[in-house]
């Protein structure tokens, strides 16, 4: 086992991106490449930044990497409100992402 693997802010952006795939799996087929993808790239980062960081020798480039994952979850708030907006997330879906992802974003 990794050491970012033990990590609750981990696992739960593993559970964050699951939830983004399935909130965005019925955006309009026009979205495919533009807000769906924009969506599930972020949400993927997430993670993605949290383990890389784990494997840098110094506390300095560990908090880069965590400031980059932060930036993450911004873009999903924002492209979330965005969705919203378009019609392509219900209030509800709308509510579920950004309160896992404003917890990610607490931790």
């Amino acid at each position: 086992m990794f050491n970012f693997e033990k990590l609750d802010v981990w696992q739960k952006a593993i559970d964050f991106a699951d939830l983004v795939y399935n909130h965005t799996r019925n955006f309009s087929p026009d979205e495919r490449f533009g807000l769906t993808n924009q969506m599930r790239r972020a949400a993927m980062l997430l993670s993605s930044d949290i383990a890389e960081g784990t494997s840098r020798m110094s506390q300095t480039d560990f908090g880069r990497f965590i400031e980059i994952a932060t930036g993450s979850v911004f873009e999903v708030v924002s492209q979330s409100f965005i969705g919203r907006r378009q019609g392509f997330l219900t209030e509800e879906s709308f509510r579920a992402l950004h309160s896992a992802v404003d917890e990610i974003g607490r931790m």
